[in-house]
């Protein structure tokens, strides 16, 4: 039976993916912060398992893990490293406490879930790590600074992992699509010139269904959505200066 345990599953790609795994017949495992959303969306997925979870709590990431695995005879397919933060704007104006924890939830997070969840992952075949990734982690943005940071580190992270767990079968890819229509981004107080320029048009459930093809079909990185592809792939081979004076104009303010 295949099983998924997702951080941040109360809303946004974390809950689209949720439905839509559960829907396709997955053991679906539910942890955000946010208890009251957390409870509805398991109630209207049959009463799934979830808890109330910060990612950034190492000793309670591991009573998560071993309370979901323990259902599924220590085992676990997949572990979706969906919990993120943001907050847009200039990096001398957000508090230095704030920066902290968009790192404590993106990078902290996912080494403590990750971490973890390997003996459980070790245990099952096919076992895979799907973390959420994004356009900002492949060249830093303006007024997204600590943010960009730290899907920077994600993205070294799932690099290295692939390699270093591959003696183990187990796989360790990011998902990487440019902004996405969240509530996390939805609510911003600032508008960043980049998201002007580029707008948002990406929803939610064409993330989810970037995980279920990752979840059949493993690369280390998954660029979403046509536009931002062919910007990924034509990064490759630009040169370092004309990505940069691109990011310098999509900032201008």
């Amino acid at each position: 039976m295949n099983n998924i345990l997702i951080t941040g599953a109360a809303s946004g790609i974390g809950a689209a993916t949720a439905r839509l795994f559960h829907r396709q017949g997955w053991q679906v495992g539910l942890v955000d912060i946010n208890h009251q959303a957390l409870a509805g969306l398991a109630a209207e997925l049959d009463n799934v398992w979830h808890a109330e979870l910060d990612v950034a709590d190492p000793a309670a990431v591991k009573v998560a893990l071993a309370d979901f695995c323990a259902l599924h005879g220590g085992q676990l397919r997949l572990l979706f490293n969906s919990a993120g933060v943001l907050q847009c704007g200039h990096f001398e104006q957000i508090e230095l406490a704030e920066h902290a924890r968009i790192l404590q939830v993106n990078v902290q997070g996912v080494l403590n879930m990750t971490h973890a969840a390997f003996p459980y992952l070790k245990a099952t075949a096919q076992a895979q790590v799907i973390n959420m990734g994004s356009a900002s982690g492949v060249y830093g943005v303006p007024h997204l600074a600590s943010y960009s940071a730290s899907k920077f580190a994600v993205r070294g992270l799932t690099e290295a992992l692939d390699l270093e767990w591959a003696q183990h079968g187990i796989r360790v890819g990011d998902l990487m699509p440019p902004f996405v229509s969240t509530p996390m981004l939805t609510n911003q107080r600032f508008e960043a010139p980049v998201l002007r320029r580029l707008g948002v048009k990406l929803e939610a459930d064409a993330v989810a269904q970037a995980a279920w093809q990752q979840a059949h079909s493993h690369v280390v990185h998954r660029p979403i959505s046509w536009p931002f592809k062919l910007l990924y792939w034509s990064g490759q081979l630009t040169p370092a200066w004309l990505t940069r004076r691109i990011m310098a104009w999509l900032g201008r303010e």
